[in-house]
């Protein structure tokens, strides 16, 4: 269950969003302030997460929603394929 509300991407503490891109995505990299995280996929979107104070930054909330999208796309897929493949 994510603990942001994705729909006001304003408002939404850092180490919420982090929680709900670790869950998602698994443990980032991090180099200096910036929390990378692997996607499975190639190119966008990826999430590069930067604390901002106590809160996320609005456009990080929406890179984290944007990713967490197509995640639930990317594992439609892989289970779709995998089924067709055992056939």
């Amino acid at each position: 269950m994510h603990k942001v509300d994705y729909e006001n991407p304003y408002n939404v503490k850092f180490r919420d969003l982090l929680s709900d891109a670790i869950d998602a995505f698994g443990e980032p990299r991090v180099e200096g302030s910036h929390h990378i995280f692997r996607m499975p996929w190639k190119g966008q979107p990826w999430v590069n997460l930067q604390r901002d104070g106590k809160n996320a930054k609005p456009y990080h909330v929406k890179q984290v929603k944007a990713a967490l999208d197509k995640m639930k796309e990317y594992l439609k897929e892989e289970s779709e394929n995998g089924e067709n493949s055992k056939i």
